[in-house]
């Protein structure tokens, strides 16, 4: 069986702030279970698009905004995943501005299926501890949904992500909480991954 690929989406404007500590957390799982990782990062991935954010200018999409662009190769990488992680700070209350961007120029994605049955989880961190998380989360989840992506939450006691994701309050580093739930949350989206492979058509 060839090796899983799990594809980690830093949707924060810091490249190396909380959010993304916490899917640094996750990859290290995946990595360990024999699953090849890469991570992406939204703010730099979008910074040649003339237009950062979707316009609808198509319809259907013709994807025309990121040809030959950087979003064109991190859009070939994740329709090539077994598993993506997104990751995202809460900003009042949602995803960031890059990640919705990500997300939003990628109807072409939808429209040919390539993240149907891809395996999802979402993380996130925020300035307090009820600060936005669930609802940044369930944003992360609604963009997934949309794709046809399978989702992974709780894994009961034994294995338990968050009933969502992982939530950290920020510093991240210091939340053993999250660090436990982040790295969960990775052995669960491997495991769902490969149990879920031969409904995935490439």
């Amino acid at each position: 069986m060839p090796k899983l690929l799990i594809v980690a989406i830093n949707g924060s404007p810091n490249r190396e702030g909380n959010t993304f500590f916490l899917l640094q957390q996750a990859m290290e799982e995946c990595t360990a279970r024999g699953a090849d990782t890469r991570l992406l990062f939204c703010r730099e991935i979008l910074r040649d698009q003339n237009i950062p954010f979707c316009v609808a200018c198509s319809s259907p999409c013709l994807g025309k905004c990121y040809k030959e662009k950087e979003l064109a190769n991190a859009y070939d990488l994740i329709s090539r995943a077994d598993g993506l992680i997104l990751g995202s700070p809460v900003y009042f209350g949602t995803v960031s501005a890059q990640l919705k961007a990500f997300f939003d120029k990628s109807r072409a994605l939808r429209s040919e299926k390539k993240l149907l049955n891809v395996v999802g989880g979402a993380l996130t961190s925020g300035g307090s501890r009820f600060g936005g998380q669930e609802t940044t989360i369930r944003a992360m989840h609604d963009i997934m949904l949309v794709h046809g992506m399978i989702i992974v939450g709780d894994g009961y006691h034994e294995d338990d992500c968050g009933h969502m994701g992982a939530a950290a309050q920020r510093p991240a580093q210091e939340d053993n909480n999250a660090i436990e739930r982040s790295r969960i949350m990775g052995k669960r989206i491997v495991e769902v991954a490969r149990a879920t492979s031969p409904l995935r058509k490439r």
